[in-house]
C-alpha cells in the first residue's frame, strides 16, 4: 500500500527534537502507543493532547515520574485540572511533525512499506540532529 496507511507517533525532548518514532497502521489509536514512546524516558513532565487521556498512561507517567499536562476529555466522570500556560508548549510537539514532514518522502509517504518510511524517518530525525552542533 506503500505506506499510505500508516501514522507516526512520535515523543521529542523539551526544545522539540525527535527522541523516539512509532510507525503503526493508520487506524491505531494513538493512546496504545503511548506506553511505548514513554517507556524509560527522563522527564519531568508529559505534555500530550486529549487523545493520551487514559489511565494507563496517567499511571506509567505518575511511576516514572512525570508530571502529566494532558487536558482530561469531555467524557471523564472526574476532570483533572491540568497547566493551561504549560500545556501551551506542546506545539514543539507538532513543530517536529513539520520538521519531519519538510522532507517529501515523509510528507508524501513515499516509501513502499513501512519498515522503509520508519528507516526514513530515522534519516530525516538523524539530519535534525546534526544540524544541533
Amino acid at each position: 500500500k506503500r505506506g499510505l496507511n500508516t501514522k507516526l507517533h512520535l515523543a521529542v525532548d523539551a526544545v522539540g527534537m525527535p527522541l523516539r518514532v512509532i510507525v503503526t497502521q493508520g487506524t491505531t489509536a494513538d493512546c496504545t502507543q503511548a506506553s511505548r514512546l514513554i517507556e524509560g524516558i527522563d522527564a519531568d513532565h508529559l505534555i500530550a493532547d486529549k487523545g493520551y487521556d487514559t489511565d494507563t498512561i496517567l499511571d506509567q507517567a505518575a511511576t516514572q515520574g512525570m508530571g502529566v499536562v494532558i487536558p482530561p476529555k469531555k467524557n471523564r466522570v472526574d476532570q483533572r485540572a491540568y497547566d493551561k500556560g504549560l500545556y501551551k508548549l506542546r506545539h514543539r510537539i507538532e513543530n517536529a511533525f513539520l520538521m519531519l514532514k519538510r522532507w517529501r518522502g515523509i510528507a508524501t509517504r513515499y516509501a513502499k512499506n513501512s519498515k522503509s518510511f520508519l528507516a526514513a524517518v530515522h534519516i530525516r530525525c538523524l539530519a535534525l540532529w546534526l544540524n544541533i552542533s
